[in-house]
């Protein structure tokens, strides 16, 4: 009757597996093989595609099992905003020029293929072309740079240095002051600033719009460079580096010591007390009165 007919049907369809053509014979163990490719199963010399030798029922149990490469790789919509925060500014990120990210400089320049994107608010500043290297300017004229009375030159740069400092220090807590010596166009002379607090390094630059040094220009925008560990030279900073002046890392020059400690006392009592009435602000609290 029906009722057998169906429960033969039933008996011959449980004994024939799905999806397998009837003219191509699967035996077990080549069944097993042959599923190692999609990352199940498959016996100890077959890595499966994300599974792989004896530990395939672990990758299938977790929790990425069915997603999609850009899924399991990216973490989907959030993953891939992930992933380029993770990228820019390297050497994988095919829009943004690393140079630019790092130095906030590119030998480039507008030539570059790479966007230099130039942020709107930074705790750093660049003053672009703002020290006048005595080894370029004889450079440029032809000379030998070595000539250089090594002394004089650091005595200029002392005074160069204190000047630029003392002028900078008004506008508030200074982190960090660099002073790139490096020969290339892109960086000769550069002057970075970092300050403790970004309002800080906004007032520098509504400050220094429109003024002078040394009969020039002073040319001021917000740097993208806040870790100057990885803007600077090592090989320099060791007194073995090859590439010269030319170098496209910070050749960075330091005032004396006993200058620097000396800005450092000079500057740190305002410093505080800019600190503490800055905390006092943020608190809510009355400015104390003086004398108190």
């Amino acid at each position: 009757g029906d009722d057998t007919a169906r429960r033969r049907l039933t008996e011959k369809t449980s004994r024939n597996p799905t999806r397998t053509p009837p003219e191509v014979k699967v035996g077990k163990e080549d069944h097993k093989r042959s599923m190692s490719y999609y990352g199940r199963g498959g016996d100890d010399r077959y890595g499966g595609g994300g599974g792989g030798g004896n530990n395939n029922s672990n990758y299938w149990s977790s929790r990425d099992a069915g997603r999609n490469w850009r899924d399991r790789e990216l973490g989907g919509a959030r993953g891939g905003a992930t992933h380029l925060a993770r990228i820019h500014g390297t050497e994988e990120d095919k829009v943004n020029c690393p140079f630019f990210f790092k130095i906030g400089a590119c030998r480039h320049g507008d030539r570059c293929s790479r966007q230099h994107h130039k942020p709107p608010f930074s705790q750093t500043m660049i003053i672009l072309h703002m020290y006048q290297n005595p080894a370029s300017q004889i450079a440029a004229a032809g000379g030998d740079p070595s000539q250089l009375d090594p002394k004089k030159v650091q005595e200029e740069f002392d005074d160069f240095y204190e000047e630029v400092f003392d002028e900078l220090a008004k506008f508030g807590e200074i982190e960090e002051l660099n002073v790139c010596e490096n020969l290339g166009d892109h960086m000769v002379g550069n002057v970075y600033v970092k300050y403790a607090d970004e309002e800080n390094t906004d007032d520098a630059l509504k400050g220094l719009f429109g003024r002078f040094y040394a009969g020039r220009p002073l040319v001021c925008e917000f740097s993208p460079v806040t870790d100057f560990r990885e803007a600077r030279c090592r090989q320099y900073d060791e007194a073995v580096c090859t590439r010269g002046g030319y170098c496209n890392f910070m050749h960075i020059r330091t005032p004396s010591r006993s200058l620097k400690r000396d800005l450092d006392r000079r500057w740190a009592k305002k410093w505080r007390k800019d600190r503490e009435k800055r905390e006092r602000a943020e608190r809510g609290e009355d400015e104390p009165p003086e004398g108190g």
